[in-house]
């Protein structure tokens, strides 16, 4: 599944254009919020696409490391981050198959958990929890389907689903910051379309 989802994003992310834009998901603003860059902050973007939300967040001061399945998406991220003076350390990897060996104080990610299928979900995610460090946190927002909204033009059958309210219930053990279930417009493809979608940030305790 890896090669046919790297196939797909590499293709779009070729393009001269950004498929998905250039300003940064609304969850990162919070982020700056809760946890702005006053000391070295070091954060881990999972699915950067085409670095987006590392841009953001570098322009910010965060040191930012980044990875995606797409080679076309690392090196437009890396391409981007240079052409604005922005250091990131951008590099190859499926998130199926990665995990986390050293710990970071933000773990964000945003529309990348649907290529985890479930018998991987509590495994992978478990990871990420152990290699965030006491205080830090995980920023995620998950796609998740709605009978009364119609699939995507560009919806992937190789996509696994995600229930409503599901992420929030890998985290019962971390206070949460934020939670929320939106809808939203969205444009990549270049036709107008809406997703539903969990998100939520939630902060490791300093026990349990």
């Amino acid at each position: 599944m890896g090669s046919i989802v790297s196939n797909v994003y590499d293709k779009k992310y070729k393009q001269t254009t950004c498929y998905w834009g250039t300003k940064p998901s609304d969850i990162c603003f919070e982020v700056v919020k809760l946890m702005s860059p006053s000391r070295p902050v070091k954060l881990l973007d999972i699915g950067c696409g085409e670095g987006r939300n590392s841009l953001f967040f570098a322009r910010n001061g965060y040191l930012v490391s980044a990875f995606d399945l797409s080679q076309a998406g690392v090196y437009k991220t890396i391409e981007l981050g240079a052409k604005s003076g922005l250091a990131i350390d951008a590099f190859y990897a499926d998130i199926n198959e990665y995990r986390l060996s050293s710990e970071f104080d933000i773990v964000f990610g945003t529309g990348v958990l649907q290529y985890i299928p479930e018998t991987l979900r509590s495994e992978i995610i478990g990871n990420y929890k152990e290699f965030t460090r006491i205080g830090g946190l995980n920023v995620f927002s998950v796609l998740i389907p709605k009978p009364f909204i119609p699939k995507a033009p560009d919806s992937e059958p190789i996509a696994h689903e995600w229930k409503s309210g599901e992420i929030f219930m890998h985290y019962h053990d971390w206070k949460i910051l934020h939670c929320t279930e939106d809808i939203f417009d969205c444009l990549s493809g270049g036709e107008p379309h809406q997703h539903a979608v969990n998100r939520i940030i939630a902060q490791k305790p300093h026990t349990g």
